[in-house]
């Protein structure tokens, strides 16, 4: 990780703001503008919050993989990624990070926001993977609660046999400082994820925390998920 003593006076704890639900596009646009505006010594900041729906569109996003988005709008972002869905029930966290004073890089970054994901997961006695090549959490369908990890490679042609995607990742990198973040399904209406290839793969089936048996709030999920984040993306 480097010597990190020049710049351990400015580390600074993450700090959390809740947001409630809010539009997509101005959230962005805050993101964007607190990312270009900061300083060397502005505080790092975790917004957690909630989507009214829209599809989001990553820079990689092919419009094929929009299969009939309908009266649900659709914005081109500049995250990393393919297409995904935002609404009601699911908890989004926005890290605003300056990687360079945490002292890790991008990789690092997205390996910490998944282990959040799947300590979140943990605490709900759910066991979250890794799918090599494809960022995000899944979980298995027949058994979301075996702690077996993944073995073997993955069916050709089908890496995600077996498999449902209960959390979303797409970031941006812009000055060595993040936003954009990461999504988790708590208990949502999954329907608009059947009109699209979540995240670039026809046929991805995606879950949230209701349908595979865990009844929580919002409200509970989310405070798990800020307080792992808070905890895997310290400095």
């Amino acid at each position: 990780m480097g010597d990190l003593s020049a710049i351990a006076p400015t580390l600074m704890p993450l700090t959390p703001e809740w947001l409630g639900r809010v539009d997509y596009e101005p959230t962005w646009a805050a993101m964007r503008e607190h990312t270009q505006s900061r300083a060397t010594d502005t505080a790092d900041r975790l917004w957690m919050c909630e989507h009214p729906p829209v599809y989001t569109q990553g820079l990689a996003g092919k419009t094929d993989h929009l299969l009939n988005p309908g009266d649900i709008p659709v914005v081109q972002t500049d995250r990393g990624g393919q297409v995904t869905f935002h609404g009601p029930g699911q908890v989004v966290a926005y890290p605003l990070i300056d990687l360079k004073r945490a002292g890790y890089y991008v990789k690092e970054y997205v390996y910490r926001i998944e282990q959040a994901v799947i300590r979140t997961l943990a605490h709900f006695d759910v066991t979250g993977h890794r799918v090599a090549g494809a960022p995000g959490i899944y979980v298995r369908l027949d058994d979301p609660f075996a702690h077996a990890a993944l073995s073997g490679p993955m069916p050709a042609g089908d890496p995600f046999r077996g498999l449902g995607k209960i959390a979303a990742l797409g970031i941006k990198v812009s000055r060595h400082c993040t936003y954009h973040g990461v999504s988790l399904n708590v208990a949502m209406d999954l329907e608009p994820f059947s009109r699209i290839n979540p995240c670039g793969y026809a046929g991805l089936k995606t879950v949230d925390l209701s349908t595979i048996g865990i009844q929580t709030t919002w409200d509970e999920a989310a405070h798990v998920l800020n307080q792992k984040l808070v905890a895997y993306l310290a400095p």
